[in-house]
């Protein structure tokens, strides 16, 4: 009688070190960087004016009843920021989202009704085109000089900037880019797409009303990336952001004067406690603006746009698997384009 097989011994995970109270998080994710010198400088400025009511002069005390009436107007601007500021970022995600989807979507329709036999037909680019070049916001913000450029490859001699390798391996060799003359990457990428659907539908790889829909599809994510040029190029007027940071440091100036007859010395923590709310939110509206930087708080787009680039890679590789080649031959059972 063959031995009783022995169980595979469990390979213990080390233990997860408990994430540390939000309330006690001052660097990452926080908005104290932002806040700090505005509290500091209105703290300061608390002091002097109690040392001044207490030691100089007889009283420098305004009547308390102004604040309820300046405390209206700051809730109210303060409210209008964060709310335009987090519409902004939730409808930047939306639209990333549905880039995202389409992408994934269009793939599947095309990898469903595109044999790959047909495919060897198709046009090349020319190779002495001129390469793509990169807009300000795919160029990492450490910006390499003219003399260490050669070490990375990110500027040629023209002064362009050379796409990354993940860039080169997703693109036609030598397609040439016109983002210099005002024309976006993904909008130049659209018409190809689209150009790529008509030959679709003349060679008749689909029929008609799937040509439709995946122009469709096309149509909507060129509008989702519409939208996320518009909140990127179109920030909260000036006017606006001038007048709230003059209410939001002539209330906290003003704050001081209305309490310092009641507190005295109590009147810088209240003070400084009062800045902080305040230019708190204030700088989450400010970092909430724009959901398409390298904050903390921004949108996690590399890592969003790396995620779905490895699963249209996935559909990909199935999709070669399903064809039936001799080295491949069973591989394709139980996958996803049988």
């Amino acid at each position: 009688m063959p031995p009783a097989a022995q169980p595979t011994p469990r390979t213990l995970l080390p233990p997860e070190t408990p994430p540390r109270p939000l309330v006690l998080r001052f660097t990452k994710g926080s908005i104290h960087s932002i806040v700090f010198f505005p509290v500091l400088l209105h703290s300061l400025f608390t002091v002097l004016i109690v040392y001044l009511d207490t030691r100089v002069l007889s009283s420098l005390g305004l009547p308390s009843t102004i604040i309820p009436s300046l405390s209206i107007v700051v809730g109210l601007m303060l409210v209008f920021r964060n709310s335009t500021s987090y519409d902004r970022f939730w409808t930047g995600r939306n639209c990333l989202t549905t880039i995202v989807l389409y992408a994934i979507k269009h793939n599947l329709r095309a990898e469903f009704n595109i044999p790959p036999a047909s495919l060897e037909g198709a046009p090349t680019f020319d190779a002495h085109s001129t390469p793509v070049s990169r807009r300000p916001s795919y160029v990492d913000r450490p910006t390499p000089s003219s003399e260490d450029a050669g070490e990375d490859g990110l500027v040629d001699g023209d002064g362009l900037h050379q796409p990354k390798e993940v860039y080169k391996s997703l693109l036609p060799d030598g397609l040439r880019g016109y983002e210099d003359e005002g024309l976006s990457l993904p909008l130049q990428l659209s018409v190809l797409v689209e150009s790529y659907i008509r030959r679709g539908v003349d060679r008749g790889w689909f029929h008609a009303p799937l040509a439709s829909q995946m122009t469709v599809q096309i149509n909507s994510l060129v509008d989702a990336y519409g939208r996320m040029e518009t909140i990127r190029s179109t920030p909260i007027p000036v006017a606006h952001l001038i007048h709230q940071k003059q209410v939001l440091a002539l209330f906290t100036c003003v704050l001081p004067f209305a309490v310092v007859d009641d507190y005295v010395w109590w009147s810088v923590p209240i003070v400084a406690i009062v800045a902080f709310t305040l230019y708190g939110i204030e700088g989450i509206g400010q970092q909430l603006e724009d959901p398409f930087g390298y904050d903390k708080n921004d949108i996690k787009m590399d890592g969003i746009i790396e995620d779905t680039r490895r699963e249209v890679l996935t559909l990909l590789s199935e999709w070669q698997k399903a064809q039936g080649d001799a080295e491949d031959e069973g591989a394709h059972l139980g996958g996803m384009f049988n």
